[in-house]
């Protein structure tokens, strides 16, 4: 998971950014993300998804599906993170993601290198270094995959996410943002924001 990363506070790590104590970022926009995919089976074949987490508020900023997995399903997942948060170059944004051949590929590697985003890389066979993503993943798959299915094919799947995706940032409850959704949570940040007085 990488350039926004749900899961993770100030001081301390869900064990995705690489142990207790890293610092994972303060700000929206600014906050470690997060790459996962995953497998989705249909009457078609299989249906491969992608998500972009913020790890400040554990928005799902980014997503893509697709019939295949190669580096266009996590690519077009951060191109869409990064305009859905108008991202600039060097705005220190850490992207985290596991080592899968999408993540460590020669173009996805530019395309970070490109907006200076700062690449975290999971060792390899850890399963609790991507452990926010992974939770992504299973939450996804109990709430709507498993809840929903069986499914017909890519385009059932795309309009189900896009349905559950809206739902995940507005209105589901999030334990570890005081049970409130992400898009109240980041609110509430921007409004505590402009009430903190400039200094001269």
């Amino acid at each position: 998971m990488n350039l926004w990363r749900a899961g993770c506070s100030e001081t301390g790590s869900s064990g995705s950014e690489g142990g207790p104590g890293k610092r994972t970022g303060g700000d929206t926009g600014t906050a470690p993300g997060s790459d996962p995919y995953t497998c989705v089976r249909t009457w078609t074949g299989w249906v491969y998804v992608a998500f972009v987490l913020d790890v400040f508020s554990r928005t799902i900023v980014g997503w893509q599906v697709a019939n295949h997995m190669r580096t266009e399903l996590s690519l077009d997942a951060l191109e869409m993170a990064l305009r859905r948060r108008r991202i600039k170059k060097d705005s220190g944004l850490i992207h985290h993601s596991d080592r899968g051949s999408q993540y460590v590929s020669i173009r996805y590697t530019e395309r970070l290198s490109e907006i200076g985003a700062a690449a975290s890389v999971g060792s390899v066979a850890d399963s609790y270094d991507n452990a926010m993503a992974e939770a992504l993943n299973g939450t996804f798959k109990a709430e709507l995959i498993e809840m929903q299915g069986p499914w017909k094919d890519v385009d059932q799947v795309e309009r189900a996410i896009f349905q559950w995706i809206t739902w995940y940032n507005e209105e589901r409850l999030h334990s570890a943002l005081d049970y409130v959704p992400p898009a109240e949570y980041e609110q509430a940040f921007w409004q505590s924001q402009e009430q903190v007085p400039q200094s001269a």
